[in-house]
């Protein structure tokens, strides 16, 4: 498969993830409801959209490498914070799952893909293009992704009291 065609997949199939998603969050009100569920169900969103819109504007122009370079840079960054700030919602939960004690992974994965953006060279390094090397990181990002919305789906919380 070309990078053109993987990143077409990985927007229309990230895009169809945030449509299905919104339909689960409709039909689950009460986790508006409570500021940190609202939080996660977000991030959950934030998941599948950030590596949508980065697959979105890698396709803009190939040849271009500026484009994808400024897009997933910034995409990282709003992906990494986002992280961040949710990995203190997830002490709220019981029994967290290996994905949700290790959330700082995701911010690592998308620390990575700015590192890449700034420094496309460093793909060399492994023996990928620029553009090979980011698509990889893509593919941790959706892995991430959908585990960690099993995991918010499957966990429970502690007692508001105990937050």
């Amino acid at each position: 498969m070309d990078l053109s065609t993987f990143y077409a997949v990985v927007a229309g199939t990230c895009f169809t993830l945030v449509g299905l998603w919104w339909n689960v969050v409709e039909r689950r009100p009460d986790w508006l409801a409570d500021p940190d569920l609202r939080r996660l169900v977000g991030g959950v969103y934030v998941s599948f959209l950030l590596p949508a819109l980065m697959s979105l504007f890698a396709q803009i122009d190939p040849s271009e490498p500026l484009i994808w370079r400024i897009t997933f840079v910034a995409a990282s960054g709003i992906g990494a914070y986002s992280t961040l700030r949710l990995i203190r919602v997830d002490r709220h939960v019981s029994t967290p799952g290996l994905v949700r004690r290790h959330r700082w992974l995701v911010a690592v994965v998308y620390g990575l893909v700015a590192v890449l953006g700034v420094v496309p060279e460093l793909a060399e390094l492994v023996g990928l293009t620029p553009p090979q090397a980011a698509a990889f990181l893509l593919v941790l990002l959706v892995v991430l992704a959908h585990a960690l919305t099993w995991e918010f789906m499957t966990q429970t919380r502690k007692p508001s009291s105990a937050a």
